[in-house]
């Protein structure tokens, strides 16, 4: 008997939790950042995800400001040596993207599946269609 499972209708907190999106049951994960070929309890196969740099790119972006914020604080406060932002501001700041960087590629691969994105490809005949159109146009603008 075929078990019927639910995708999810929540694509973040499905991602952020490490689930399947297909069942929110199978782990996306096999460790860190590396994902599962597929989940265990559903069998959906995850090599329809590709999430790039995405998740290193909005980690980056949504630690850089508090991080900014903390060493400027920390340097006007207490006025400390170069080496001392070595010894504290830059560990929190890796600590702080490595830390995002799961929840926000299993929001990614999840939204990859809720949203059924594939790889982008031109669409030759349309592209031949708008350029007719746009002769037409021309054409019947000068015969006015």
């Amino acid at each position: 008997m075929a078990e019927t499972f639910s995708p999810t209708t929540n694509p973040a907190l499905t991602g952020i939790r490490g689930r399947c999106p297909q069942c929110q049951e199978g782990h996306l994960f096999r460790g860190f950042l590396k994902l599962a070929p597929r989940c265990e309890i559903c069998g959906l196969d995850y090599s329809f995800a590709d999430t790039a740099d995405g998740p290193a790119f909005f980690s980056m972006s949504i630690v850089s400001v508090p991080a900014l914020a903390f060493a400027l604080w920390f340097q006007f406060s207490f006025e400390p040596p170069w080496w001392a932002h070595l010894l504290v501001t830059l560990p929190l700041t890796i600590i702080g993207c490595l830390a995002l960087l799961r929840p926000l590629k299993g929001w990614l691969v999840c939204s990859q599946y809720f949203h059924k994105a594939e790889q982008g490809s031109i669409d030759r005949q349309w592209h031949a269609d708008a350029v007719s159109r746009r002769a037409e146009q021309a054409k019947d603008e000068t015969s006015l």
